[in-house]
């Protein structure tokens, strides 16, 4: 780095330079920082935020823009940025720890320039950064506990990535009928490549790893298409459709032949990433199909708890380590105990909270209750407990399960008051009240789904909605599918929820 040979030619100096953020922390470039730490007396960061990537806001949701946004242009640079100020004294010693402070909002700049001058004890939080984290220069919620509770793949060692079609506009769809009627088309020898690219221009469009021509008459070759081929698919959270599976020929771009034999009825799957690329952990979704790569928001791996080793028959084994095993006979619990008590431990707030930082930067750890020292009747009610809301977690996480009193009449009082279908004029929906029309969504030049804003109206919650609902906040929202017909009573916490780093109400509008 140019800074460093600079500081280190003088044997002296400051060095200020600007950065993508990205490099505070992250595995990658732990290295970096830990030379940082020894080759300076003093590492200070402005941490410029505006990352529009991240949805360019505050953490209250104001409008958090970047810095180098200028009239006439709104955005500006897109990624987060950062100023870092490096010191090597002349009487040098290594850097003990680092200091830090958050710029926020469209004010940021100003109050940049209106501390340049102040003293630095009273503008960063001084801390040292975490070894076992890869020297994070960015403070780190971890639990003392963190390290010594075994990391995911130690306690389900397989995993597998989701299949990447790069064809997902022709190979998945809502309608099963309507995905059996293309894939018909395409492998009708009497119907030409010209015409299947009239049709179904994704099917036909080559690419640097794609021949599309040739995989078509590959394919056609072959006979028909495969009756097994057609399988529900775990698109994204909440969001089940149908694909068009192929493990050769080249129609799938990344079939995930080792996947495709351990996806079986009966069988259950846990997304997660090794480290989360948004700014909370939104991972740990139970799963039933075949899941697509980008479940998640950017590539998810899957976790399954039942292994099949030949893919036929009903002979199966849990996907568990030494590990989990020897905790299993501790206990005397079943795989699925372990499993959905892994699942709640995900889901539970206070962990998220206490291991936001350790979260981005590696697998997820889960604390086996009563192991290694405890009593194993106390470890296995301990893990009863748990496992009994990782089950219900799990059929309210599953879009297919029934739930009585969430799903299925009679609702809950609390829930029946949310979310109300109404109109504006009174009358109950019908017809086109259903279209959505609110620009939540429009189909950019490739296919792909680009997000809207929508419409949204912010309101206090009536005394009727606070009596059916007590933990509903300040606000509520009413959410329009159109201009006539909107969602009444939707607590703002339910349309914040994201799952797998995607805002699900809003995606699934869009």
């Amino acid at each position: 780095m140019a800074e460093r040979r600079i500081a280190e030619a003088t044997g002296r100096g400051v060095v200020c330079f600007v950065s993508n953020y990205s490099w505070l922390d992250g595995l990658s470039f732990t290295a970096m920082r830990e030379r940082y730490l020894e080759a300076f007396d003093a590492v200070r960061i402005d941490c410029l935020n505006g990352d529009v990537r991240k949805g360019g806001k505050t953490p209250d949701g104001s409008p958090d823009p970047s810095v180098f946004t200028v009239p006439g242009n709104s955005v500006g640079i897109q990624v987060g940025t950062a100023i870092t100020t490096l010191v090597r004294k002349p009487d040098h010693a290594p850097a003990p720890g680092i200091g830090f402070r958050h710029l926020w909002g469209r004010d940021k700049r100003a109050e940049l320039l209106a501390t340049a001058d102040a003293a630095p004890g009273a503008l960063y939080d001084e801390f040292a950064p975490n070894l076992p984290l890869g020297l994070p220069f960015v403070r780190t919620a971890v639990s003392a506990e963190w390290f010594s509770w075994p990391a995911l793949p130690e306690l389900f060692p397989v995993s597998f990535p989701g299949v990447k079609t790069s064809r997902d506009g022709f190979l998945v769809d809502i309608d099963l009928d309507r995905l059996k009627a293309r894939i018909g088309d395409y492998f009708d020898p009497a119907l030409s490549h010209e015409e299947i690219a009239r049709r179904y221009p994704a099917a036909m469009r080559s690419t640097a790893r794609f021949d599309a021509r040739a995989v078509r008459d590959a394919l056609l070759a072959r006979g028909g298409p495969n009756p097994d081929g057609f399988m529900r698919h775990a698109y994204r959270p909440f969001d089940n459709r149908w694909l068009y599976w192929e493990a050769d020929g080249g129609l799938i771009d990344r079939p995930r032949r080792d996947y495709r034999p351990h996806v079986f009825e009966g069988n259950l799957w846990l997304s997660a990433n090794k480290n989360e690329t948004q700014q909370d952990f939104s991972h740990g979704t139970v799963i039933r199909h075949l899941s697509n790569w980008k479940y998640g928001y950017w590539g998810c791996h899957f976790f399954p708890l039942w292994l099949r080793d030949h893919g036929e028959g009903r002979n199966r084994r849990p996907n568990l380590s030494g590990i989990a095993l020897q905790y299993l006979k501790f206990t005397g619990a079943a795989a699925d105990d372990l499993f959905h008590h892994v699942l709640a431990t995900l889901h539970d707030p206070a962990y998220r909270e206490a291991n936001a930082g350790a979260l981005r930067m590696e697998w997820p750890r889960v604390p086996l209750p009563g192991w290694p020292d405890g009593d194993a009747k106390d470890a296995m009610a301990a893990l009863a407990e748990s496992a009994a809301r990782g089950r219900e977690l799990a059929r309210l996480l599953d879009p297919e399960a029934p739930v009585p009193g969430v799903t299925q009449a009679p609702l809950r009082p609390d829930l029946a008051a949310i979310a109300v279908p109404s109109t504006v004029d009174g009358r109950n929906m019908a017809g086109d009240d259903f279209a959505l029309t609110a620009g939540w969504g429009r189909l950019g030049a490739s296919g792909t789904v680009i997000p809207g804003q929508g419409r949204i109206v912010e309101r206090a919650p009536t005394q009727e909605e606070r009596t059916a609902n007590p933990a509903l906040g300040e606000t509520t929202l009413d959410v329009y599918l159109n201009d006539r017909a909107f969602w009444r009573n939707v607590p703002t916490d339910v349309w914040n929820y994201k799952l797998g780093g995607y805002q699900m109400l809003k995606k699934w509008l869009s």
